[in-house]
């Protein structure tokens, strides 16, 4: 037994260092295993890519048929029964308003749930570390170019942003990529530039385009130590686990903190006085009340842009307007508190005082 416990040893140490101290059979197994080992990961790597297409298709034919219906009839229709400013749908209460939005978001909250498990159990961390660890406008490129396609609302990207960051070990990247996916949806700017004509639509693009630039490196310049905390973890313990359980922990870290935020967003919604977007309201103070508003609002993809047709037809200023259609896709409670589990409460208050902030500074210069 002594014997080859000593032989193994030798043979790690070769290995290591290069020398030849086994057979040549071994080796040949060996390689021959390490090689299978490296194909797997590579075809298990796919998954997370096929359900991402699958979610691109569902998205951009949904998106499609809403713009040819808006190109023909040149209006899109509210949803009183989810998200109503005003007196208008004052029949549905905060619960059944929360049942009507899942009802609305689960296909694509089950797809950026799989897409999430599938990044933990089958991509390895070090390939994340490769494309998102390099500092800059590259790795802030990549990730908005990763979330823009997926059209997914900001809350159903909240558990992609989950893996991603825990994967790459990089905050910036996985926020840029959260903030893509809804602010930079090309349907929902198609839209508003349809709706709202050139100025709003621009205005809507640039502060769009500057908030997924600036929020990610802004907050990781913020808090440091998170990643670093977080490259100890990854660098410390083995991330790779089956689907199931990568599935278990997607669900049960994310979907909690979205059902809560999303009953005391609909609450919130559920406790505006009658006459809070009457006509009239000073300027700023009307932006400013829209913009605060708008953060925690959680809201389904395209339906900012309904809401905010309604407030320019209550008679407020197309600021408000502007704070509505950008703040309200871009975050809301639901993913705030999703974030909060997973990076802390400090990202999550920063990234809402960012998104505030250019909110009210774009309704501001309207």
């Amino acid at each position: 037994m002594y014997c080859w416990r000593v032989g193994c040893s030798l043979a790690c140490i070769g290995i290591v260092s290069g020398r030849v101290w086994l057979p040549a059979t071994v080796r040949k197994r060996l390689a021959d295993t390490m090689s299978a080992t490296m194909r797997r990961r590579v075809t298990l790597s796919i998954v997370p890519l096929l359900f991402a297409a699958g979610l691109i298709f569902y998205k951009t034919r949904t998106s499609l048929a809403l713009l040819r219906t808006v190109w023909s009839t040149g209006v899109i229709a509210a949803r009183p029964e989810v998200v109503s400013l005003g007196s208008a749908g004052a029949a549905f209460d905060a619960l059944h308003r929360s049942i009507n939005y899942f009802l609305v978001i689960w296909p694509a909250l089950a797809f950026g749930i799989l897409i999430s498990a599938a990044v933990r159990a089958y991509v390895p961390p070090d390939l994340w570390k490769r494309m998102l660890a390099v500092r800059g406008t590259a790795s802030q490129l990549r990730a908005g170019l990763a979330g823009t396609p997926l059209m997914l609302c900001s809350c159903c990207v909240a558990p992609i942003f989950g893996a991603v960051y825990e994967s790459s070990a990089r905050l910036a990247p996985a926020l840029t990529l959260m903030l893509a996916s809804p602010a930079l949806n090309p349907a929902a700017l198609a839209l508003t530039f349809m709706l709202f004509g050139p100025g709003i639509g621009a205005m809507r693009l640039i502060l769009s385009v500057a908030g997924v630039a600036a929020i990610g490196p802004s907050v990781e310049l913020l808090f440091p130590r998170l990643e670093v905390a977080t490259s100890m973890e990854l660098n410390n313990g083995s991330r790779q686990e089956s689907l199931a359980r990568a599935l278990y922990a997607v669900v049960v870290r994310t979907v909690p903190a979205l059902a809560a935020g999303l009953l005391v967003s609909m609450f919130v919604v559920q406790s505006l006085p009658a006459g809070a977007f009457a006509a009239g309201t000073p300027r700023i103070i009307a932006i400013l009340f829209v913009a605060t508003l708008a953060v925690p609002l959680a809201l389904p993809t395209f339906l900012e842009i309904p809401l905010a047709l309604s407030l320019l037809s209550a008679g407020l200023p197309s600021g408000a307007a502007i704070a509505l259609l950008f703040a309200g896709p871009a975050i809301n409670l639901p993913s705030l508190l999703a974030t909060a589990r997973i990076a802390g409460w400090k990202v999550a208050v920063s990234v809402a005082v960012f998104v505030w902030m250019i909110a009210l500074a774009g309704g501001l210069l309207m």
